[in-house]
């Protein structure tokens, strides 16, 4: 078997959400033209990843017109160097080092592939490709001695077994997880599994610096749709004082940490008799819907801060997302910070965060 480069490609390479590669290619086609970039997004529904391809040279400018932390239906951003396809697969690493002779040193390499059920099998051979890969590239210079977390990032993606793509991340400027996913355990007293989606939340939305100053023990918060205590929950390991929204019952070991006051009312109607640290919610309800009401919340001073997840419909995600984060920057009635991002425990979902300023 011959190994043939497929024709050079400069661009972006975005994993995602399988089933939402025609989001993330909507969203990355539109920023690249709001910057004035031409570039065109190629992708196949179920495959986990779109390509956004640019004329030659043009990469650097796409990479700074689109930072991950703007970008919602991307998992991982990375900067395309080039694709190989027809590997014999008893040589893959000869033509991996062929490609990128000449390229600085990367402070690390990651070998992985899309989260798709298609692409799970190629498991093994990532772990035994990057075991094999390391040392190649050491002895030719392109890997550090010791890994340099400051150095730009290498990553392999296998597509198959003779086709993969070679791109590089900037670590500020990407996900520090293989895939772009944080592995999360689910811990033994969580109420419901949805404690996941607020821990990832937290920790993607929030940098390192904003999370020591944002969310401190003794702050207070209100849970809205609360039941069964999931995110409240959460709220409470973190040392704040919760008052938990829903006509539904919460589980008996979440009001025993005596942090939980539980009031038993409508979550589009309650209103806090006074200003809160935290808004988050979780609620089964029409975006829209839920928009208008912590666009509310955030225009009264109600609450510091607002984390809440939007159902999307089956159709159209794309629109109605633009169309929500439009409606919650009019109606909050002054300039929001917003981070939204689709993350690996949201399913027709996407997470905001939003505080004034």
């Amino acid at each position: 078997m011959a190994n043939r480069a497929a024709p050079a490609i400069d661009g972006l390479l975005g994993y995602c959400r399988q089933g939402f590669e025609p989001e993330l290619a909507a969203e990355l086609g539109e920023r690249a033209a709001a910057a004035g970039l031409v570039a065109h997004a190629r992708t196949e529904r179920g495959s986990g990843h779109v390509l956004l391809v640019c004329d030659a040279g043009d990469g650097d400018a796409l990479e700074r017109a689109l930072p991950l932390t703007r970008l919602i239906f991307a998992r991982q951003k990375l900067r395309l160097l080039g694709a190989l396809s027809g590997l014999d697969p008893r040589d893959r690493i000869g033509p991996i080092l062929a490609h990128l002779h000449g390229h600085s040193s990367f402070g690390t390499v990651w070998v992985e592939h899309p989260d798709t059920d298609t692409h799970k099998p190629l498991a093994s051979l990532a772990r035994a490709l990057g075991n094999a890969l390391r040392p190649a590239l050491r002895r030719a210079g392109l890997l550090t001695p010791a890994e340099r977390p400051d150095l730009p990032r290498l990553h392999v993606c296998l597509l198959a077994g003779d086709h993969l793509l070679l791109a590089q991340s900037n670590p500020d400027d990407s996900a520090p997880w293989p895939q772009g996913v944080p592995r999360l355990k689910l811990h033994a007293d969580a109420p419901s599994r949805s404690a996941l989606k607020l821990e990832e939340a937290l920790l993607v939305l929030l940098h390192p610096d904003e999370r020591r100053q944002r969310l401190r023990a003794g702050m207070r918060a209100a849970d809205l749709g609360a039941a069964p205590g999931g995110w409240t929950w959460v709220l409470t390991r973190h040392g704040l004082h919760v008052t938990a929204i829903d006509n539904g019952p919460l589980r008996p070991h979440v009001l025993a940490t005596g942090q939980v006051e539980h009031l038993r009312t409508d979550g589009f109607t309650w209103q806090p008799p006074q200003p809160l640290d935290w808004l988050v919610c979780d609620m089964v309800e029409q975006p829209r819907r839920v928009t208008e009401r912590m666009a509310t919340w955030l225009r009264e001073g109600w609450c510091r801060q607002a984390l809440f997840n939007l159902k999307l419909p089956m159709k159209k995600r794309w629109q109605e997302t633009v169309l929500c984060l439009d409606l919650l920057r009019a109606q909050a009635g002054r300039p929001l910070t917003v981070r939204a991002r689709q993350l690996y425990h949201d399913r027709e979902e996407i997470t905001v965060l939003a505080w004034p300023g």
